[in-house]
């Protein structure tokens, strides 16, 4: 998608032409822990469970005043 090499046109204009910030050009992606996978796994099927609910009580889940988990 983006030549560091190109001839005519310099890696910010490259960017600017594919929308996306140089900075996201030159970031590395990191790896994603288990733990977070996990957790992302147990607000899901939380959130699956008692849609009617909302983010309020996604926020406060694993919490103690998350009925859900007492």
């Amino acid at each position: 998608m983006i030549e560091p090499g190109h001839p005519r046109l310099s890696i910010v204009r490259q960017c600017e032409l594919v929308s996306i910030s140089r900075s996201s050009f030159y970031r590395e992606p990191t790896a994603v822990s288990e733990a977070t996978l996990r957790l992302m796994r147990l607000i899901d099927e939380q959130f699956l469970e008692t849609r009617q609910a909302g983010p309020p009580l996604t926020a406060v889940y694993g919490s103690p005043l998350c009925p859900l988990t007492a």
